[in-house]
């Protein structure tokens, strides 16, 4: 009896031990084929992936659309994801729906803005007046004493200014209310031409581009200034200064909190740092750019091109000073610039093209009235196209 339970017992052992056996292979099955299917969607994904990034679209279809009735002179700009549309009378920012957030009414000969994130100062060169705005509505009004040339606002609302007037600049430091923070007189018989300024997004620092003509060839100084806890250690808050022999530096600007680039008649010259910015990278130009464009990442020149009967050849370099992106291309224009996505916009009248950084012919079009200006959207073929007599919420198709 005894025998017999033993050797039954035994027989289901056998039986266990091939059951799991079994299931092993089962699974190994499962897993196999779930693999295989992973990778398919890979393959399948990578491919429509190349697929839209390799397409060349060239209608849309309109999600909505806003009839509109701006005069001629009005200019737009991408405003923390608003519209911020200004002209010699006045500002209005609306969100894509045109639902007015708020305005502001104004006389200037010539308005000038300048966008820091959730913050935009509006300026008239060479008037006296400046409006500082957020996506809320006017935060302040500064009324200088002398005409202005240029200015820079900051992420919390600070201004920086710069005035001239008979052979003096002045430099001033505001806050969002209008209230002085620092100032400083540039002489031009002692110092230099002020060309350009440039502030950071957290207004510590504060760079001027200086003309030098007084050894009778051209010579451009940039000065770093530096509000914070480091420049109050230094003469005056000055944290460097670069020197750039036969060359005019007509125009700076930090795109970054770190990152400022100054844009030169010979050179680009990139400069980083957190409290005392250093020379990182340098562009020499060795012939005439006709335009330069530029974002946080990119920095954008166009050359005139006679080969193969292109017009134009564009070069895009990256932060570093490395070449991503030779295009040749063939239409006239008036604007090019990056879009929020970092693809190329061109726009000529009521044309335009729109590159990747790869070089792919994204979108061309011929609309039927101008178009001023053209908006990324959330998704890579939403777009807002803002024309002379509508502005249209679009997908590529």
């Amino acid at each position: 009896m005894t025998d017999i339970r033993k050797q039954q017992f035994h027989t289901v052992e056998n039986n266990l031990e091939e059951m799991e056996k079994k299931l092993r292979k089962h699974r190994r099955k499962i897993a196999i084929r779930i693999t295989v299917l992973v990778i398919l969607a890979s393959v399948s994904l990578a491919a429509t992936a190349v697929y839209f990034q390799q397409k060349e679209y060239t209608d849309y279809e309109v999600r909505s659309e806003i009839k509109k009735a701006d005069s001629e002179a009005t200019q737009y700009e991408d405003f923390a994801g608003y519209i911020l549309r200004y002209n010699n009378d006045g500002a209005f920012c609306a969100d894509l729906s045109d639902n007015l957030i708020w305005n502001q009414a104004y006389e200037m000969q010539t308005p000038m803005v300048d966008i820091c994130e959730t913050y935009a100062a509006i300026a008239d060169k060479h008037g006296t007046q400046i409006y500082i705005m957020d996506t809320v509505g006017v935060q302040g009004k500064i009324e200088t004493s002398k005409p202005i040339q240029a200015i820079c606002v900051a992420n919390q609302g600070s201004v920086a200014v710069l005035t001239q007037e008979e052979g003096t600049s002045n430099l001033e430091l505001y806050n969002k209310k209008g209230e002085s923070l620092a100032s400083g007189e540039i002489h031009v018989e002692n110092s230099g031409y002020p060309l350009d300024i440039a502030l950071s997004n957290d207004a510590n620092k504060l760079a001027v581009s200086i003309l030098d003509i007084s050894q009778g060839k051209a010579k451009t100084n940039i000065v770093f200034y530096n509000f914070g806890s480091v420049g109050q250690n230094e003469i005056d808050n000055m944290v460097g200064s670069y020197s750039y022999k036969d060359t005019v530096i007509p125009e700076i600007d930090f795109v970054t909190n770190e990152r400022m680039l100054a844009f030169g008649d010979s050179r680009i010259v990139i400069f980083e740092g957190t409290q005392k910015p250093e020379e990182t990278a340098k562009l020499e130009l060795k012939k005439e750019v006709k335009s330069l464009f530029f974002d946080e990442e990119y920095i954008g020149l166009v050359y005139g091109n006679s080969e193969e009967g292109n017009s134009h050849k564009m070069h895009i370099y990256d932060m570093t000073g490395k070449l991503r992106l030779e295009k040749s291309f063939k239409m006239a224009y008036q604007n090019i610039e990056f879009l929020k996505n970092h693809e190329i916009c061109i726009i000529e009248d009521n044309s335009c093209i729109l590159y990747t950084l790869r070089g792919v012919k994204k979108f061309t079009h011929t609309f039927d009235a101008g178009i001023h200006k053209i908006l990324s959207g959330q998704t890579s073929q939403s777009y807002t196209f803002i024309l002379s007599d509508v502005m249209e919420k679009v997908k590529l198709k």
